[in-house]
C-alpha cells in the first residue's frame, strides 16, 4: 500500500468517526423546519406572501410584516414573537 492511499484511508477513517460519534449535530442541522409570519426582515423572507402581494423571496418590503413568512426551527417561532399561522384574510 503506497503512503498516499494509507493516508487517505485514515482521512476517510476520522471524518467517518467524526459524523458517527456525532449524529445529533447532522440530525441539527437537518432539523424540522416551519413557516414563522411575521419576523422576516425587509428583504429577507423565504417565499411569496401568505397575501398574494408577491411570488418570491427576498421581495419583503418591511421589518416584521405580517404576511411575510421565514422559515425557523420547529418550536421556536413564537419564542421569536412570530405565528405559525398566516393572518386570516379580509
Amino acid at each position: 500500500m503506497s503512503k498516499s492511499v494509507a493516508l487517505h484511508a485514515a482521512l476517510a477513517s476520522v471524518l467517518a468517526l467524526g459524523v458517527i460519534a456525532n449524529p445529533a449535530s447532522a440530525a441539527e442541522e437537518k432539523g424540522a423546519k416551519e413557516k414563522c409570519f411575521g419576523i422576516a426582515k425587509k428583504g429577507a423572507n423565504d417565499c411569496a406572501t401568505a397575501n398574494g402581494s408577491h411570488s418570491c423571496a427576498g421581495q419583503a418590503k418591511v421589518d416584521n410584516e405580517p404576511n411575510e413568512w421565514v422559515f425557523v426551527t420547529t418550536g421556536t417561532c413564537e419564542k421569536m414573537g412570530g405565528k405559525t399561522t398566516a393572518p386570516k384574510k379580509g
